[in-house]
């Protein structure tokens, strides 16, 4: 880096050329991130529950 003012300005420049995502879209991918999340917590909870189950059935096993 030669010359730190250019850069700064380089960056300002380049800080303007941002583009933000709209309200529209930002809801959208939060609520595609919620749902998703969802999702996956309910398979989750799922497959704890069969895994229990069958845990549960190896235990009692009386030899």
């Amino acid at each position: 880096m030669k010359n730190p003012l250019k850069f700064l300005q380089e960056v300002k420049q380049e800080a303007f050329r941002i583009t933000w995502p709209t309200k529209k879209e930002t809801f959208t991918g939060a609520l595609m991130v919620f749902a998703l999340a969802s999702v996956a917590a309910l398979f989750f909870l799922l497959l704890d529950q069969i895994l229990r189950f069958l845990l549960n059935i190896v235990l009692t096993i009386n030899f």
